[in-house]
């Protein structure tokens, strides 16, 4: 796409969750302002601070990072949200500061929603995207489920309202672009993927990994109830073929302490080993040395870290739910499984486990080809024709 003639753009991100969170949607914005300010354009960021204190600007490799005064939440570890009545005046002054010419909200919630009202007012190009599902907010709300059906719906509509004021829609799959299109009744959503950069877990020429003593099933992502590892931990001593099988866990959360106890009570501590927080390197090893990466989420828009795990060549076990089923090749790159069943889970990947290394590497193969679809490049390029104006299609 022939940008690097045009002039560069003034972009603001508008995210209510960025690095140092750990989860897709920070690392999306991490990756997107980075390939911006990487193509010339000057990229700002809004997103609430990481902990208490006003609302202050810092300086950072990819963008201007602008952090707004938050409040914590009691049933999360990190997430942290803004109260209109503080911010949406500092929003207005920065925008109004910036002038952007294109602004791109991550969620419908209050910074995106704030931004886009503004863009809307002030005639200034205006691109929403969709992270997930209302419902994946379920596990934090301490209301009875009849109260979470009627906030989810409400959210959903909120949503079109809002979303439908933006220039170009966009979310990560077509499954979602479809739950949007019938819940939130917007016309038009594009799905566009995350992207990744498939070389980054690729080996290296003559590079050679070192594997653990024991069949390694990985997981990766934040230690939440909805991506139900409790499952995967349930299903590691029903395998039958592969009995000697190990779990690494990467990644930290508010269910960790109650997903120990469950490996404690089923005498299996020795062989789930929660890794914690990583580097980008350590996860990187960690991808190449297991021998199969297993999602049981059921509210997964996407995976980002699955797509990692394919781009790693390695097969894929995932529960049979929202996104997952549009990254498995039953059979060629992976297996599904139903979720909730245990034994489902450990008989799959009991049949990756015991199949010999040839097979599981044209597995592996499978899904490195299967990723490629994802490309970065393609998802960044087509973001940047979406700010300046363009017409993107997504075949």
């Amino acid at each position: 796409m022939p940008v690097a003639k045009e002039k560069p753009l003034t972009i603001v991100i508008a995210a209510d969750t960025y690095p140092p969170d750990v989860n897709g949607a920070a690392m999306f914005c991490y990756r997107l302002a980075t390939e911006m300010h990487a193509r010339g354009h000057r990229v700002h960021v809004l997103a609430a601070r990481g902990n208490k204190g006003k609302t202050f600007t810092e300086i950072r490799d990819e963008a201007i990072v602008h952090r707004l005064e938050s409040h914590s939440v009691p049933t999360h570890e990190y997430f942290r949200i803004v109260f209109p009545w503080e911010v949406n005046k500092q929003i207005d002054k920065l925008l109004s500061e910036i002038k952007p010419d294109v602004v791109h909200a991550q969620s419908h919630y209050m910074i995106g929603q704030r931004t886009i009202d503004w863009a809307k007012k002030n005639k200034v190009r205006s691109v929403a995207t969709n992270h997930f599902m209302p419902e994946n907010l379920d596990p934090f709300l301490p209301f009875p489920r009849w109260f979470k059906r009627i906030v989810a719906h409400n959210s959903w509509k909120d949503m079109g309202k809002i979303f439908g004021r933006a220039n170009a829609v966009t979310t990560p799959t077509p499954l979602a672009a479809k739950a949007m299109r019938e819940r939130a009744k917007l016309a038009n959503v594009l799905p566009l993927s995350n992207g990744i950069e498939a070389g980054n877990y690729e080996l290296a020429p003559g590079e050679q990994i070192i594997k653990n003593d024991y069949p390694t099933i990985l997981f990766v992502g934040r230690l939440a109830v909805e991506k139900n590892i409790n499952e995967l931990i349930e299903a590691l001593p029903l395998m039958r073929q592969v009995p000697d099988a190990i779990i690494e866990i990467v990644g930290g959360g508010e269910q960790r302490s109650h997903l120990e106890k469950i490996a404690d009570d089923l005498q299996i501590r020795d062989r789930v080993r929660f890794l914690g927080h990583v580097s980008d390197e350590e996860l990187r090893l960690a991808y190449l040395r297991c021998d199969v990466f297993c999602q049981p989420g059921t509210a997964e828009l996407q995976s980002l870290v699955t797509l990692e795990a394919l781009s790693a060549s390695k097969p894929v076990v995932l529960a049979n739910a929202m996104a997952l089923p549009h990254l498995v090749d039953e059979g060629v790159n992976g297996y599904m499984f139903k979720p909730g069943d245990r034994e489902d889970l450990a008989r799959k990947l009991d049949q990756i486990l015991s199949m010999d290394p040839e097979q599981r590497q044209k597995f592996g193969e499978a899904g490195h080809h299967k990723v490629l679809n994802h490309a970065q490049k393609k998802t960044m390029d087509s973001f940047e024709a979406l700010y300046r104006g363009e017409v993107v299609s997504t075949h």
